[in-house]
């Protein structure tokens, strides 16, 4: 595992634990052991993961996610801590994004929080993330969306449309606003008001 994916990982079962099996988290309808539960289904149950994106076998994935969600919540966490051996090569790849966004799900669903200071490395790991989670889940927004940040090559989403609207944050912020969590993001959204609005309310992520 690389250095961003093993910390993220770890900092969110820390969280997880101090947070205990029934606080909320930012994932509409799920408390912390239901979160933990899609960690464990994610990384363990090819069987059942299918179904995060297929509807055709939804039903078997939330029965498999209740089921590991109503188990022993320490022991819960302590898989999503270890995660699969066999997947550790792989992991800054599949989980870097995926680990950062949920541990915030977490830390900025509870009265106080605040934004992490994060090493300039992994900085630059979300800096170069924000533009693929930005296009994929700004593909279908009726606007030119350009992109910037501090440590974020300027980029456009959907540049043949009109208008346009700005989003700018810090290269975590718009991984989490691209990512669905606008109402948390602390980014800069400019330009027509009505897109502007729009665009803080609409269903993102990936």
């Amino acid at each position: 595992m690389t250095a961003f994916a093993r910390s993220e990982r770890a900092a969110l079962a820390d969280a997880l634990l101090a947070a205990g099996p029934d606080a909320p988290t930012l994932c509409e309808g799920w408390a912390t052991r239901d979160l933990a539960a899609h960690l464990v289904l994610r990384e363990h149950r090819p069987d059942a993961a299918a179904g995060i994106v297929l509807r055709a076998v939804a039903g078997h994935t939330r029965k498999v996610q209740d089921d590991l969600a109503a188990g022993d919540y320490p022991a819960l966490v302590d898989r999503v801590r270890r995660g699969p051996l066999l997947l550790r090569p792989f992991d800054e790849a599949m989980n870097a994004t995926e680990f950062f966004v949920h541990l915030e799900d977490v830390r900025r669903a509870a009265p106080g929080w605040t934004p992490r200071d994060l090493p300039p490395s992994h900085t630059e790991v979300l800096a170069a993330r924000a533009k693929t989670t930005a296009r994929l889940s700004a593909r279908r927004f009726p606007a030119r969306v350009e992109v910037r940040g501090p440590g974020v090559e300027p980029f456009t989403v959907n540049p043949k449309r009109e208008p346009v609207v700005r989003v700018s944050g810090a290269p975590g912020e718009l991984v989490l606003f691209f990512s669905g969590r606008q109402s948390v993001a602390e980014v800069s959204v400019t330009g027509p008001d009505d897109l502007a609005e729009k665009l803080r309310g609409a269903r993102l992520g990936i």
